[in-house]
């Protein structure tokens, strides 16, 4: 739905689906009930997931057009598509898998393209749209920076780069890649994108002068920032200790596109300094640990891959506050004895807001795994999420 001249999309991974015949019925069953409660009057957009398995079967030109005529039917359109997990989010043990393949494999690259070619068909004429990717890998699986192929990583990019500049200047419609980083990612915060970024301009540009598309250095770096953007998720930064002001100021200087702003929430808590408070908190995080999601915990003094490998740690943590990778809703800034982000969240899209910025897109996806008193009826949940992103973002 049209924000002011942005648009404020919902990711459909929070519904739980294995295969495109779900995520299709997902659709149907809630994005319609959405669209009537939120935007009667005019197209409401989605932010669709879909897996390599359930893109292949989109990609099939009879059930492009299927799912193409219903949107048109039902007021829907796809604005974004999120292409981080290549395969099943839900009900399965995922952990630091959502990072594979990475960008090193080919199987990303084809994943990727897959789901341009499928938004290129569905994105409404005269809108940009994107597709969100992982940060590129996962640091743990690297013994050193060094060992890192980064020219592996930047020809991959390059691939779906050049698709992406082609439908640019073929067919005037613009597409970008929108890089996700993430706690322990190989890109993991605004100022590793940034520095990343550099690197990617001083490979890249000499390659496409020289390539088929021969492009001027300026020209080639500008086609570089419009198509491979940031997709800045305000979980994620919130649980690297990131603020506001200093990410938008390190994203400004160095040219940085926002591609979308991913709206989430994540888990912080401050650290008790009497034992028996630290037992109550701990219990009260041992009731989150779940069996899918990798939850990345990072304190002011401290840090750790997984929530489950933290709470040995508590009872003797340093330190005053950890932030947990738990993208809780929006709209509640308690949990028992653990809090959330919501006060950073609302900062920061206190100061997007007048940033021109054409994409945001709310992703709570944890719903499945909160306990059963956090729990509300989802529908009802997400137009919440989405009349509380309204009132911050008007």
């Amino acid at each position: 739905m049209q924000v002011g001249t942005a648009e404020l999309t919902y990711c459909t991974n929070i519904h739980s689906a294995e295969g495109w015949p779900a995520v299709f019925d997902n659709v149907r069953r809630y994005a319609i009930e959405l669209k009537a409660r939120l935007s009667p009057h005019a197209s409401f957009g989605l932010g669709l997931r879909l897996s390599n398995e359930e893109a292949e079967a989109l990609s099939r030109e009879d059930q492009l057009e299927e799912f193409a005529r219903f949107l048109e039917r039902s007021g829907l359109h796809v604005a974004l598509i999120n292409g981080f997990p290549y395969g099943w989010f839900h009900g399965r043990r995922l952990k630091d898998q959502v990072f594979a393949p990475d960008w090193t494999q080919p199987e990303r690259v084809e994943y990727t393209l897959r789901l341009i070619r499928i938004l290129s068909r569905l994105l409404p004429e005269g809108m940009d749209g994107g597709v969100s990717t992982c940060p590129l890998s996962y640091k743990p699986w690297f013994r050193s920076p060094e060992d890192v192929n980064w020219d592996l990583i930047i020809a991959n990019l390059l691939r779906v780069f050049e698709v992406l500049h082609e439908l640019k200047v073929g067919r005037g419609q613009y597409l970008h890649l929108d890089i996700e980083p993430e706690p322990d990612g190989l890109v993991e915060n605004t100022s590793e994108f940034v520095a990343f970024f550099d690197r990617l301009l001083r490979t890249a540009v000499p390659r496409l002068r020289e390539g088929r598309f021969g492009l001027a250095p300026n020209v080639a770096e500008s086609a570089l920032r419009d198509h491979l953007a940031l997709c800045y998720d305000l979980c994620h930064s919130a649980v690297e200790f990131e603020t506001a002001e200093t990410s938008l100021e390190q994203i400004k200087t160095g040219g940085i596109r926002i591609g979308r702003v991913q709206i989430s929430s994540a888990i912080k808590m401050g650290l008790p300094k009497d034992s028996k408070e630290r037992a109550q908190v701990r219990e009260q995080l041992h009731g989150l640990i779940d069996p899918v999601y990798l939850h990345q915990v990072i304190g002011d003094s401290s840090r750790f891959r997984d929530l489950e490998d933290s709470l040995p740690h508590l009872e003797t943590a340093e330190g005053s506050e950890w932030r947990i990778h738990y993208h809780v809703p929006l709209f509640l800034e308690k949990y028992g004895l653990l809090s959330s982000t919501q006060a950073e969240l609302r900062n920061a899209l206190r100061r997007l807001a007048p940033l021109g910025i054409k994409h945001f897109e709310i992703e709570t996806y944890t719903w499945s795994v909160l306990p059963p008193e956090l729990k509300i009826q989802l529908v009802d949940s997400i137009e919440r999420e989405y009349r509380w992103v309204l009132d911050h973002l008007r």
